[in-house]
């Protein structure tokens, strides 16, 4: 790896991390939600570092496009009254960071001690982008679209039960 790539690294890593704290410790909702919209650009740069094109793309528009403006969306429909103090209950970050901590010992420990660790495998010629888009828009379109019409569908009737339903009509 160039040492371009590890300052680039470093930089979308500390954002990624930095941007979940916010998440946590934020009092305000909606600034937990645009937090949590700079925690996933991050995350989908340090797939674009691993090669990962498809993936990374996903991440932007999935999770930053599609998630974090249906939160901040959510947030700002629902909420009444002072935004400022909403997300009241960040007093247990502490037992947060423990649960991290040891989550990420273990981690490391399950890396650490395997001999046979790959971290990134050998490449190979077949696969990649291409294969897989040619996997969704030719073998299986028809339940890539099936899938499409059934969340547009729920999509609907989610909208439908959250406005309500006159009982005259």
């Amino acid at each position: 790896m160039s040492t371009m790539a590890t300052i680039v690294f470093f930089i979308f890593a500390i954002i990624a991390v930095a941007s979940a704290w916010g998440v946590v410790t934020s009092k305000n909702i909606v600034h937990s939600a645009l937090f949590l919209a700079l925690s996933f650009t991050g995350v989908a740069v340090l797939y674009i570092l691993l090669n990962a094109e498809f993936i990374a793309a996903a991440q932007i528009l999935v999770y930053t496009g599609a998630i974090s403006i249906m939160v901040i969306f959510a947030v700002m429909l629902t909420v009444r009254g002072d935004v400022q103090e909403s997300n009241t209950e960040t007093n247990k970050w502490l037992w947060g960071t423990g649960v991290a901590g040891i989550l990420f010992v273990l981690i490391a420990l399950v890396i650490l001690t395997n001999e046979n660790w790959r971290v990134l495998p050998m490449p190979t010629d077949t696969g990649g982008t291409v294969e897989l888009a040619n996997l969704l828009l030719q073998w299986y379109m028809v339940p890539f679209e099936a899938a499409a019409l059934l969340l547009t569908i729920a999509l609907i009737g989610a909208v439908i039960l959250a406005k309500g339903v006159k009982e005259g009509k």
